[in-house]
């Protein structure tokens, strides 16, 4: 397992070092290297122990097992857009999201970027992703695009950073 938080100029906080911990822990079991897991299975390992942090996490495909966060808001305070998360923390600052074989090649990972960007009041987003699929490595692709996304300085986000982690 690796990670990298973006801005590289940011260290991590206490609350992004424990998710990283919570990877760490099912490691063996969702080791890229070694199973080859959809990103549900990846959650599902991982479900308890971000639970155990306050996450709110999907356990379903279904609508009541999805984690539903706002994007725009409409007259009377109703919502009038979402986007799902994979795993939202209590107080809804720190959005996850786990992808698997699609991370790249669907450039699934622009998606959680945008997405997360104009989720309501999130402030990270924590970006999982293999560390190799099929014959590229995806972490380091993510990480080359991120680097470059923050050292060119031409593209703003609204979130103080970005986690990601390869698995």
């Amino acid at each position: 397992m690796q990670y990298q938080q973006f801005p590289r100029s940011r260290g991590i906080t206490e609350e992004l070092q424990n998710i990283v911990k919570a990877f760490q822990k099912v490691e063996g079991d969702i080791c890229s290297a070694t199973h080859s897991l959809t990103s549900n299975e990846v959650l599902a390992f991982l479900c308890p122990h971000l639970m155990s942090l306050g996450f709110k996490v999907e356990t379903g495909k279904s609508v009541e097992k999805k984690i539903d966060v706002p994007v725009l808001f409409g007259r009377d305070n109703h919502i009038d857009k979402s986007f799902f998360a994979d795993a939202l923390s209590a107080d809804g600052r720190i959005v996850i999201e786990v992808e698997a074989g699609q991370a790249i090649e669907n450039h699934r990972f622009l998606k959680d970027i945008f997405e997360a960007s104009m989720m309501f009041e999130v402030e990270y987003l924590v970006l999982a992703v293999r560390n190799k699929y099929r014959s590229h490595l995806d972490f380091d692709r993510v990480y080359q695009f991120l680097e470059t996304m923050y050292i060119s300085n031409r593209i703003i986000l609204p979130l103080k950073g970005i986690m990601l982690i390869g698995y």
